[in-house]
């Protein structure tokens, strides 16, 4: 999978959480190993759904407490979560899949601090490893 990287900067703007509308994403928590891309053929998404309202500044450390919250095995120290952005190609019924960061449940990350602005996401998957 080929990581997804910016050449131009974007400045974002400060979302006003109290007066703008969250939005809802859909995350795919997948224990050890990501979702075949096949199981998003044709309107259909894998079982392992988590779906968070949460706005375009969310980062991905924020996105990592949320589902730590909701999902004990992935609270121990030292699991990694890999965000993976599922994208359909287009005009074509296949989809893509682009890594977008990674972060570390009790430790610091480079990618601690990016935002689903960032990424220009469609849906998350994340892959949990202990």
């Amino acid at each position: 999978m080929a990581a997804v990287e910016s050449l131009v900067k974007v400045e974002e703007k400060p979302v006003n959480r109290e007066k703008t509308c969250p939005l809802l994403l859909r995350v795919f928590c997948a224990m050890g190993h990501h979702n075949n891309l096949s199981e998003y053929y044709r309107g259909n998404v894998p079982g392992n759904e988590l779906q968070i309202y949460t706005w375009m500044d969310a980062t991905l450390r924020e996105l990592t407490g949320l589902i730590k919250e909701v999902n004990i095995e992935s609270r121990v120290r030292g699991t990694t979560f890999d965000f993976v952005l599922v994208s359909p190609e287009y005009n074509c019924p296949r989809f893509n899949a682009f890594e977008i960061g990674l972060t570390v449940a009790g430790n610091r990350s480079p990618d601690d601090s990016k935002t689903l602005g960032n990424t220009r996401y469609l849906e998350i998957i994340v892959n949990i490893h202990f």
